[in-house]
């Protein structure tokens, strides 16, 4: 295959060898740690997934997660942990964001649900179990979104807190726990990914008529994120204050997020990129992207106690997330840097980590880490196969993937490397 030979010319045979045990470590540990079973109901539940060792479940890492999943051809986990979550589901459509503790359960589901959902499905081609009570609660999910979380009800969404939009420490952009204050850009591009998703998924059920609702609410949230966050002097998507009406003037990584979820108009995708996203003064640092600007105060890489830092270090699910919007919105040269370097930055650690000094590369967080962050080993496989497994429209877009809508095990059946082990 073209794309897999150029992969592994671009990187080397010494960084092949080292990827290949990598991913063979990152495997053992999640068959020895991630893998949980908890209780539910009274009864046993069949295993579940975490990329932490501590034993807990989080809401946007577990669509991350089921991604590399995807690269074994496994997705029984994309149905296993959206059952454990929805079988917490609140008569209102609440879902608590975390599923081993009930004393914060406050923080509603990150905007998910539906893309795992969709993820799990695309691989197995088998829709069908959600009409049990599975897609009914997903739309009580959704509904809880936009009853409960807009309360000006201009069609966008606050976060609870920079905790609940799981950047824990951006308190500046998202204020603290329980304010209740922020329309995200962030979040309402979940939610708009998360509407898409639910008409996929009503369509594939035969349920037209929510089908087209969901598509129509999907158009006018993504014009009212492009009219109401794009500030055209700054040329920079910024958070709103729902309170006051006023713009959050902090420039995140957050600002990105349009490119991968929204059909970012042309202009402003240029001036979004070459401004910002490449300016060395802001988020291009050694190893990109910073999720907090350097020019903006409050910018740090190394953290200062135990906190999860999110005002400078690079994350890896944003950096996927940037990556794959590149591509969409035209930018393949930049893409393909941001996907080698990002590779490159989580191959030189000893192990993998949950996220990374930006401008030294030094890892930082949970040791060892097999979550969201092993994604940054296929990026660059992905750029060259023309591949996105979170494309809602099409998974596979490129030569090597023709017009097929299925999900591809990257790991198993185009790199050779099982996720079993072989004794």
């Amino acid at each position: 295959m073209e794309g897999l030979n150029r992969f592994r010319h671009n990187i080397g045979e010494e960084k092949w060898q080292r990827l290949v045990t990598r991913l063979g470590e990152v495997n053992r540990d999640i068959r020895a740690r991630g893998i949980l079973s908890l209780p539910v109901e009274g009864r046993r539940l069949w295993d579940v997934l975490t990329g932490y060792s501590y034993g807990q479940c989080y809401d946007w890492d577990l669509y991350f997660e089921n991604i590399y999943m995807s690269y074994y051809g496994i997705s029984r986990f994309c149905r296993n942990n959206l059952e454990a979550f929805l079988n917490k589901q609140l008569a209102c459509g609440f879902v608590q964001r975390m599923l081993t503790r009930d004393d914060w359960d406050r923080q509603h589901f990150k905007p998910f649900l539906a893309q795992t959902a969709l993820l799990g499905c695309r691989q197995t081609g088998f829709y069908d179990w959600l009409n049990e009570k599975f897609y009914v609660k997903l739309r009580k999910y959704v509904d809880h979104w936009f009853w409960y979380w807009d309360f000006d009800k201009n069609g966008l969404c606050v976060w609870d807190s920079a905790d609940h939009s799981g950047m824990d420490n951006q308190i500046a952009r998202a204020g603290d726990v329980f304010s209740l204050t922020v329309e995200g850009v962030d979040l309402n591009c979940y939610l708009l990914r998360e509407l898409q998703a639910m008409a996929i998924l009503a369509a594939k059920l035969g349920r037209n008529e929510d089908a087209g609702e969901y598509a129509e609410h999907a158009e006018r949230l993504e014009d009212l994120i492009n009219d109401v966050f794009w500030d055209d002097e700054d040329a920079f998507y910024y958070d709103r204050n729902e309170r006051t009406g006023e713009a959050v003037r902090l420039k995140t990584v957050c600002g990105f997020i349009p490119l991968w979820a929204n059909d970012v108009p042309a202009d402003r995708a240029r001036r979004l990129v070459q401004e910002h996203l490449v300016n060395e003064d802001e988020f291009w640092v050694k190893y990109p992207v910073a999720t907090w600007s350097r020019s903006e105060a409050g910018y740090y890489q190394n953290r200062k106690h135990t906190e999860c830092n999110w005002c400078g270090p690079t994350w890896i699910p944003t950096n996927y997330m940037i990556f794959h919007g590149l591509r969409r919105h035209g930018f393949d040269d930049i893409a393909r840097e941001l996907a080698y370097k990002t590779f490159d930055l989580a191959l030189s650690e000893a192990d993998t980590r949950e996220y990374y000094n930006g401008e030294t590369g030094v890892g930082l967080g949970v040791n060892p880490f097999w979550g969201w962050s092993t994604l940054a080993y296929f990026m660059p496989l992905e750029y060259e196969l023309g591949y996105d497994p979170t494309d809602l429209q099409r998974a596979g877009h490129g030569p090597a993937c023709g017009a097929r809508e299925e999900i591809i095990a990257l790991g198993s059946d185009v790199l050779g490397i099982p996720f079993e082990s072989q004794g």
